[in-house]
């Protein structure tokens, strides 16, 4: 006995000759010579002689399994000793089949004349036996046909189980074919990662049992031959009757009955006749849509149900990843129990019926990507403001849909407005998230240009930043988006002007000017100070700001950033260089964005030269902080905040704020 450790597990394994058994290092204790540990599942007579790779799953098609043991082959138990010690003299291969189990094998082998004689004669034979099991879930009307016709049928029947040589499981490579004894016809056997043999879709249950003239392997189905390629199969089957013409219209039909192991999850006419006859149609019309509708249904290598014990990610020829799993007897497609009839093999590989159609992104219009997506709110707003021709037709476009959290606290009314903004959520061109670059403008259906904004964890498109992964359409593509996007609407000054809030900061602004620089091209982040912000500095504080235009200009470069920070870009804490040279620091926590600790009021007011973010106190730069702090204002700041009304256009026209104005002017001449 050799132990040794199983590559990347805390397992052990016992080995004898060319036959290795491995199991977690907890059972070692109570393994003994020559003993196999097997699972097996619940409630059923499946055995799963195990191997490392699945002790880890402990189930089976999420069925639970409990661990038992037996002799290995080949060997057997004394009475008074552990294990099992005995090795087994070695019999004819008729004698063996009995020693295996498989009796029924061996009884119908002897019904015949000709079988018997010469599995316990001369020669050198591989046999896969089917199980009893296998023998009595046969069809009656099958099983009758055999046993009415020994020494054609059924003779013909178990030669297709031999091959007239010693193939031993470490011979039996993935995709291979072996010439059986029957008109030479193939037997296909697929070795897969998960340490399962299939030939022909049966499962070796027990291998390399080695006989005199041969080996026998136990497998839990009766084979049969296969004569027809995949198109010939769809072509025989009234169920594929609209698969067959789909597959004949994109001229898959040469891929099909070529050469190759692929697996067709086989849409039935029901699957059809379950879509929308418009999007059905519009498929079939579409040479392109259908190919990948067809390829999305064709795995790249051929995949027996057996050997899904556990959840796959198989890729498409389409380029697709399906989930090919299990729920006990059910093979799911993406957690769905669509497989109606499994394991019909052809030539060149296997058919799985299924009754739900797989329909790809890439056959998809934008209102069908968005039906599987986060963005219903949105894309009922697209089609309350008359957009939807937009959303299905061949227009090549990408749609940045906020997702549906967005509009938690409500919708938008639809108006002109509204249509506009959401003109400019559509992008004129077909894109991918993976092309985007930092700097990259883009041109909207509503005539604005959108920046790309690239940062370490995220990719956003002006404030908007994007939340999911591409779903790319037949002409459009899906951006789910973590808000709605505001375009820009002018230069930083002009946002400012533009907005009552601000109307001190722009005359602070000007006075020190400071006007030109925001108003040119660039790439500014403004942490703007509000009316409120500047009227809560103590009176020495702003008199000594004021009073000093290059002192003022040195605090106002202080809250301008050197790049472009919306709030979406901003990780847990970003050191951004201001344009006073000192460093702020902008962090985000819980949605709330602050900068050096200070809560922002508001972000993401995007201007083309920058964004602005609201906030409501005046930041000092570390080396210049007021050490004293007056009671009254200069003259010269008195003068500032006088020009500040004159400024602002806003103010000017705003009613409501001009008392304000006044009463703040008179409180300073006292």
């Amino acid at each position: 006995m050799k132990t040794g450790e199983c590559a990347g597990s805390h397992t052990h394994t016992v080995q004898m000759g060319k036959l290795s058994l491995e199991w977690p290092h907890h059972f070692v204790t109570v393994l003994h010579p020559n003993v196999c540990a097997v699972q097996k599942l619940i409630g059923t007579n499946k055995k799963y002689f195990t191997n490392c790779k699945q002790w880890y799953q402990r189930k089976i098609c999420g069925k639970s399994t409990v661990i038992s043991y037996e002799c290995c082959p080949g060997y057997e138990k004394v009475p008074g000793e552990k294990g099992c010690p005995a090795a087994l003299p070695l019999s004819n291969l008729y004698e063996t089949l009995g020693v295996v189990g498989a009796t029924t094998t061996q009884l119908y082998t002897d019904r015949t004349e000709k079988l018997r004689p010469e599995m316990e004669g001369p020669g050198s034979f591989t046999i896969f036996a089917p199980s009893n099991e296998a023998w009595s879930s046969l069809p009656a009307e099958v099983l009758d046909s055999l046993v009415s016709n020994v020494n054609i049928e059924l003779l013909n029947a178990l030669r297709y189980h031999m091959v007239d040589r010693r193939v031993l499981t470490d011979e039996l490579k993935h995709g291979m074919a072996l010439t059986s004894m029957y008109q030479n016809s193939n037997i296909q056997i697929h070795h897969y990662p998960n340490g399962i043999v299939t030939v022909n879709c049966a499962r070796l249950l027990k291998a390399d049992h080695h006989a005199t003239n041969g080996v026998v392997h136990l497998i839990d189905k009766v084979i049969s031959t296969v004569t027809n390629n995949i198109q010939q199969i769809i072509e025989i089957e009234d169920t594929f009757e609209t698969l067959r013409a789909a597959v004949a219209a994109s001229g898959l039909n040469t891929l099909l009955e070529g050469d190759g192991q692929y697996t067709l999850l086989a849409p039935t006419n029901e699957a059809f006749e379950k879509i929308p006859a418009e999007t059905l149609n519009r498929i079939l019309g579409d040479p392109e849509a259908l190919r990948d509708l067809l390829n999305n249904h064709i795995l790249k290598s051929a995949m027996c149900a057996e050997a899904i014990v556990a959840g796959l990610s198989l890729e498409t020829l389409e380029g697709t990843t399906l989930e090919v799993g299990c729920s006990g007897d059910m093979l799911t497609i993406n957690g769905k129990p669509i497989i109606s009839n499994k394991d019909v093999l052809a030539t060149n590989g296997v058919i799985h019926f299924i009754d739900e159609l797989l329909i790809p992104d890439s056959a998809k219009t934008l209102f069908e990507l968005a039906a599987d997506s986060d963005v219903s709110t949105a894309i009922d707003l697209f089609r309350q403001a008359g957009l939807s021709s937009h959303l299905s037709g061949n227009e090549r476009l990408t749609l940045l849909a906020p997702m549906n959290s967005v509009f938690k606290d409500g919708t938008p009314p639809i108006n002109a407005r509204t249509k506009n903004l959401l003109l400019n959520h559509m992008i004129k061109d077909q894109l991918a998230s993976k092309y985007l670059y930092h700097g990259q403008t883009l041109d909207t259906l509503g005539g604005r240009k959108l920046r790309v904004f690239v940062y370490r964890n995220s990719l956003c498109i002006e404030n908007s930043c994007i939340a999911a992964h591409d779903k790319r359409g037949r002409y459009g593509t899906l951006f789910t988006m973590d808000r709605m996007l505001t375009p820009p609407m002018g230069t930083v000054m002009d946002v400012l002007k533009g907005d009552n809030r601000f109307s001190m900061l722009v005359a602070a602004i000007q006075s020190a000017g400071l006007t030109e620089t925001l108003n040119r091209e660039g790439v500014y982040t403004v942490f703007a100070p509000t009316n409120e912000a500047f009227q809560a500095l103590p009176r020495g504080e702003l008199n000594k700001l004021m009073g000093n235009a290059k002192e003022l200009a040195n605090i106002l470069k202080y809250h301008v950033g050197d790049e472009i920070l919306v709030s979406g870009g901003i990780g847990a804490l970003v050191r951004l260089k201001s344009l006073q040279g000192d460093k702020l620091e902008v962090s985000s926590k819980n949605n709330v964005v602050s900068v050096n600790k200070e809560p922002v009021a508001e972000v993401d007011i995007m201007a083309t030269n920058g964004v602005v973010h609201a906030i409501s106190s005046v930041l000092q730069p570390p080396a210049n902080r007021p050490q004293e702090r007056g009671d009254e204002l200069a003259d010269s700041a008195l003068e500032i905040f006088k020009q500040a009304s004159a400024f602002s256009r806003a103010t000017q026209s705003s009613v409501k704020l001009a008392p304000v104005y006044q009463r703040l002017l008179e409180r300073m001449k006292h």
